[in-house]
């Protein structure tokens, strides 16, 4: 039986349909998103305290991501901070194709990290 798509799946699954079509900046956008919700959902799911900060707050800012990325490297390893700061990339430089699809691999990695079991219980 198929699962639903999360929510990062979606995101990135428009964004490499932004790509195809040769809107970047539209992708790059996406791809971040994309992430985000990789780490929102990795948050959850490992029950972080940072979840407290953003319950708090009432959002997730960068602040507050940069904060989960690092509660989540101690259980994930470093991995997780090379993937957020490739992707942190794609919304602040202007990045030509190539380099977009050269780190939708970092997003693909995260986004695919936090899809894992997603169903399965």
């Amino acid at each position: 039986m198929l699962r639903p798509l999360t929510s990062a799946e979606a995101y990135l699954q428009e964004a490499d349909e932004l790509l195809e079509k040769g809107d970047i900046v539209q992708a790059s956008e996406k791809y971040y998103k994309a992430v985000e919700e990789a780490i929102k959902i990795l948050a959850i799911e490992n029950k972080i305290s940072t979840l407290d900060e953003a319950k708090a707050k009432g959002s997730w800012d960068l602040e507050t991501l940069n904060k989960a990325v690092n509660e989540l490297a101690k259980i994930y390893g470093e991995r997780i901070i090379i993937d957020w700061s490739a992707s942190v990339s794609l919304v602040t430089t202007n990045l030509n194709p190539d380099s977009i699809r050269d780190i939708a691999k970092y997003v693909k990695d995260l986004v695919s990290l936090s899809s894992t079991n997603k169903g399965m219980d």
